[in-house]
């Protein structure tokens, strides 16, 4: 399908608002890369948009991965590699054999176990943090992660509770964060790409959509300490939730 010739105005302006939510995601508000997921998806079909997305993951990791690389080390994201790896082949294997009506409902859920999530982590972090560690929870959050980023590239809520329970600091969680999405999401391009999702037209919505990521990324990082984060996650979230919906049921 040619994108630029089939779609109005108004939805290449939607597709830059959800470029743009996807880089301000970076900056202090995680939730709102699921608001670029679903917008995506909305637009272009739930299977492209995951070839869409992932190119533009890749630009945000390597703009903000120079930030927070001081934080943490290779070293620490080790162990968490092996299951994230058996994830991302289980879901590329998913997504090579569903149809798109599948993908669009397998999304919606999806972005809805991830939003259900990260409430639990915003409610139970305490709780979370009391939890012991072990291998079978590494392995676990490994797989989800791993599965639900390339399905939906919506792991943020699943890699936020792994953080809890293994107590770590902001200041680590900024760090190993920015070095695990860099790179499973350069490990997904070849697989995302081997399915056809990432194609010429494809890479041509990533170039007119581009200015929107560094807006998003620019405009986060000065307006995070002014915006009333509480109030704006709690409206994020319901306009998550009956997108979900909408994508799961209709």
């Amino acid at each position: 399908m040619d994108f630029f010739g089939d779609n109005p105005t108004a939805t290449w302006l939607i597709a830059l608002f959800g470029a743009f939510c996807l880089g301000f995601s970076k900056t202090g508000f995680p939730g709102l890369a699921m608001v670029n997921v679903l917008i995506m998806a909305e637009l272009f079909g739930a299977k492209p948009s995951v070839g869409i997305i992932v190119p533009l993951l890749i630009v945000c990791d390597l703009t903000v991965y120079p930030l927070f690389r001081r934080y943490s080390s290779w070293k620490e994201l080790m162990p968490l590699l092996p299951p994230t790896f058996v994830g991302l082949v289980a879901g590329y294997f998913l997504l090579d054999h569903i149809d798109e009506s599948t993908a669009r409902k397998g999304i919606g859920l999806i972005v809805l176990v991830m939003l259900a999530l990260q409430l639990v982590s915003l409610r139970l972090g305490q709780a979370l943090a009391m939890l012991p560690k072990s291998v079978g929870f590494r392995w676990g959050s490994g797989m989800m992660i791993g599965t639900s980023t390339i399905m939906a590239n919506a792991a943020g809520p699943v890699f936020s509770i792994y953080a809890l329970v293994e107590k770590m600091t902001k200041e680590t969680f900024l760090g190993l964060g920015a070095r695990c999405f860099l790179l499973v999401n350069i490990l997904k391009l070849p697989l995302v790409a081997n399915l056809g999702l990432i194609n010429t037209e494809s890479l041509k919505i990533d170039l007119f959509v581009l200015p929107g990521i560094f807006a998003g990324i620019f405009i986060g990082r000065k307006v995070i300490q002014v915006v009333p984060q509480k109030l704006f996650e709690l409206l994020l979230y319901l306009f998550s939730f009956v997108a979900g919906l909408r994508l799961l049921f209709y």
